[in-house]
C-alpha cells in the first residue's frame, strides 16, 4: 500500500451520512420551521414603536385610532422621504432622533423649521438636542412613572396623569410648555415655531404612551392622539441603518476631516461603514470568542494523557478478543486486525525456535527458523507472518486459521 492511499479505517460515504443525518434533519427542521413562524407573524411583528406592530412594545393601538379620528399614518424609513413629507398639514414622528448623524439632523431641522407643520421627537438625548433644538439642555434621565401635568398647556391637562419620566429637559425659550416634571425638570416639552411659522416641536422624555401595552393606562391614549393627531397626517419616521443619507459628509466639510480628524486619514467609505456598525459590536464579539473557547473545551478529546487503570471487574480474554474484533469489524479496520494477529503469533512462536525478544518481528531472524521447523517448504511463511493487510473479511478469517494452523504446526513438530 502507498501511503497516500486511504487504509480502511477511513469512514466511507454511507458512514458519514449516517452520522450526520441526524444532525442534518433538525437544522433542516429548524429552519423550515423558522420561516414558516417568519411568514406567519410578519404581518403583526416589525419591531418596537412600529405602528404597524401588535407586539407589546409596538404601536399599531395607537395608529388605528388615530385612523378612527381620520388622521392617516404613513411609515417612512429614510430620511428623503421624511424630509419630503413634512408640511403644514402633517405631524412628523422622529423614533429614535440620536441615531441620526449630524449630516441627516441638519437636514432634518431644516426642513421642520420651514414646514410650518408639527415636530414629535422621542427621547432625543445629548446627541441630537444641540442640532434639533437648539437651546434646549438635557439632564440626567428619570424613572418612568404614571405624573401628573403640572402645567397649562390643554392637551396634557385634557389627558391628565400619564406614563411619563425618561428624559429631561430644560429651556428659556419662551411660550415653551413644561409638563410631567421630575424632580423639577419636564419630561414634555413643548417649544412654539420660530419665525413666521405656526408649526411646533414637542419633545417626550420616553416613548411609553405609544406602545401597545400602555395605551389603555392612565390618560396615554388621550395624551397620544392629542399629540399626534393635531394635522389629517402623520408621517412615522423610524431611523434606519440602511438609509444612504447617513454616509453623506455633512455640507461644507472636506472628506477626512469630519469629526475633527486630520484630513485623508480615513476614506468616505471607510467612515460610513464604521458609522454603519451597531454600538454593542464589542460585546457581541466578546460572546462569541467565549463560545468559541467553551466549544473547543467541550469538543476537546482529552486534557492529558491517558491513564491507565485497574478494571473494577475481571473481563475473560475472550470477551476482550471479541469486543476488539467487533470495533475492528465496525470501522473496517482490517489492516489494524490483521497486525494484531501476526503480531502475536510472531510473539508465541519467537521462544518455540529459540528466536530472541529482540528479534521475534525480524524477517531475518524469525523466518528461517520457522522454515526449518515445517515440514512444508511451498508455504510462503513470508505473506503469511509479514504480508500485505487482507483485501476482505473472507480473506483476514483465512489468515487467522493459517496462522493457527502454523502455531500449532511449530508446537507439534
Amino acid at each position: 500500500m502507498t501511503a497516500a492511499s486511504t487504509t480502511s479505517m477511513s469512514p466511507t460515504t454511507r458512514q458519514v451520512w449516517n452520522r450526520v443525518r441526524g444532525l442534518l434533519l433538525a437544522i433542516t427542521l429548524l429552519v423550515v420551521a423558522g420561516i414558516a413562524m417568519a411568514a406567519l407573524r410578519s404581518g403583526d411583528h416589525h419591531g418596537q414603536l412600529d405602528p404597524r406592530s401588535a407586539d407589546p412594545y409596538g404601536s399599531r393601538a395607537v395608529a388605528e385610532l388615530l385612523k378612527d379620528r381620520g388622521v392617516s399614518t404613513r411609515v417612512v424609513t429614510t430620511l428623503d422621504e421624511a424630509t419630503a413629507a413634512a408640511g403644514p398639514d402633517t405631524t412628523l414622528l422622529v423614533t429614535e432622533p440620536d441615531m441620526l448623524t449630524d449630516n441627516q439632523q441638519h437636514r432634518l431641522r431644516s426642513a421642520t423649521e420651514s414646514s410650518e407643520g408639527r415636530t414629535v421627537l422621542l427621547s432625543p438625548g445629548p446627541a441630537s438636542l444641540g442640532i434639533l433644538v437648539p437651546g434646549v439642555k438635557g439632564d440626567i434621565p428619570s424613572k418612568v412613572d404614571a405624573r401628573e401635568p403640572r402645567c397649562d398647556y390643554p392637551a396634557a391637562r385634557r389627558a391628565g396623569s400619564a406614563d411619563l419620566g425618561g428624559e429631561r429637559y430644560s429651556t428659556d425659550a419662551p411660550g415653551a410648555d413644561s409638563c410631567y416634571p421630575s424632580d423639577g425638570l419636564p419630561t414634555l416639552l413643548r417649544l412654539d415655531g420660530t419665525g413666521t411659522g405656526t408649526g411646533d416641536t414637542v419633545l417626550l422624555g420616553t416613548p411609553d404612551i405609544l406602545y401597545n401595552e400602555r395605551l389603555d393606562q392612565h390618560g396615554n391614549a388621550s395624551l397620544a392622539l392629542q399629540l399626534l393627531g393635531s394635522r389629517p397626517e402623520l408621517v412615522w419616521y423610524i431611523p434606519s441603518l440602511d438609509d444612504p443619507s447617513a454616509a453623506q459628509p455633512s455640507d461644507g466639510e472636506p472628506d477626512g476631516e469630519r469629526d475633527g480628524e486630520p484630513g485623508g486619514d480615513r476614506s468616505e467609505g471607510e467612515d460610513a461603514f464604521f458609522d454603519l456598525i451597531p454600538g454593542g459590536w464589542l460585546w457581541g464579539t466578546l460572546q462569541l470568542a467565549v463560545a468559541a473557547v467553551l466549544a473547543a473545551v467541550w469538543r476537546a478529546r482529552r486534557l492529558g494523557p491517558l491513564v491507565t487503570e485497574r478494571l473494577p471487574v475481571a473481563i475473560r480474554a475472550s470477551e476482550s478478543a471479541e469486543g476488539r474484533a467487533r470495533l475492528y469489524r465496525k470501522v473496517n479496520a482490517r489492516d489494524r486486525a490483521a497486525a494484531s494477529l501476526r503480531a502475536a503469533t510472531r510473539t508465541r512462536l519467537a521462544p518455540l525456535l529459540g528466536v530472541s525478544s529482540a528479534d521475534t518481528h525480524s524477517p531475518e531472524a524469525l523466518l528461517p527458523a520457522v522454515s526449518a521447523q515445517i515440514s512444508d517448504g511451498e508455504r510462503d511463511i513470508r505473506a503469511l507472518l509479514f504480508g500485505p493487510p487482507p483485501a476482505d473479511d473472507s480473506a483476514l478469517v483465512r489468515l487467522a486459521d493459517q496462522l493457527d494452523a502454523l502455531e500449532r504446526e511449530v508446537r507439534t513438530s
